[in-house]
């Protein structure tokens, strides 16, 4: 396989935790800042108590651009290619035994070269596909992409998040009756309505191609915990 490893791919994961906040870092850590009051349990449906893997695709053009991609198919670029195969190689030897991706292609292709470097089959589940955003897709995430998230509105043919949550959790306790320990690929918005079901703030932006360790509480009133594989 080639080996193609531009000098800001592989340190893009690096760079995206180092360039947020503590705030924001504790947030993606599912850790809520020192100054707020712990988050109330979930509400609705619950995500079985497994550790699992999460990784979202590699880059797109439209991830540089900020745009909603939903279940428009858009390829990785050349720098996404490049994160997938680095965290391939970050998920090397992680005793991973089941893979299961979204089948838009910027998805099914990180796992597919993930696959490649842990010997370990792709299974696409539709279940697992980026939200679909209706008439917003293609255009910027701005203020209607948080009063999405909210669930103060829902653009025109899109899912609603609170749909999101309830497909999100039956995709992931799919993945999670399979062998473990599991990798589920997908996507951003996807592992946003995760994030609510662990009992996380939900709006927080993955970065691409970082691979997670999702731990579940070790307590009631605890949050899930995600650790990165650096």
């Amino acid at each position: 396989m080639p080996r193609f490893w531009p000098k800001r791919c592989a340190a893009s994961a690096t760079k995206a935790l180092s360039a947020l906040s503590s705030i924001e870092a504790g947030a993606i850590m599912g850790l809520p800042p020192a100054s707020a009051s712990r988050m109330p349990p979930p509400q609705g449906p619950e995500l079985a108590a497994v550790p699992f893997w999460f990784l979202r695709h590699g880059e797109t053009d439209w991830n540089t651009l900020n745009l909603a991609q939903g279940v428009t198919d858009v390829k990785l670029n050349a720098a996404g290619l490049a994160q997938a195969r680095l965290a391939a190689e970050r998920l090397r030897g992680r005793g991973i035994r089941t893979l299961v991706s979204s089948p838009l292609s910027r998805a099914r292709d990180t796992a597919e070269l993930v696959s490649q470097h842990i010997g370990v089959p792709v299974q696409i589940d539709p279940k697992l596909r980026e939200c679909a955003f209706g008439e917003r897709e293609g255009q910027p995430m701005s203020e209607w992409f948080d009063a999405w998230v909210r669930g103060e509105s829902t653009p025109a043919g899109a899912e609603s998040f609170s749909d999101l949550k309830r497909r999100a959790a039956v995709a992931v306790g799919n993945a999670l009756q399979l062998p473990g320990p599991v990798l589920i690929i997908a996507h951003g918005a996807l592992f946003r309505a995760v994030r609510a079901l662990m009992g996380m703030p939900p709006n927080v932006r993955t970065p691409n191609a970082l691979p997670y360790l999702c731990r579940p509480p070790t307590g009631s009133d605890r949050p899930w915990t995600l650790m990165p594989a650096t």
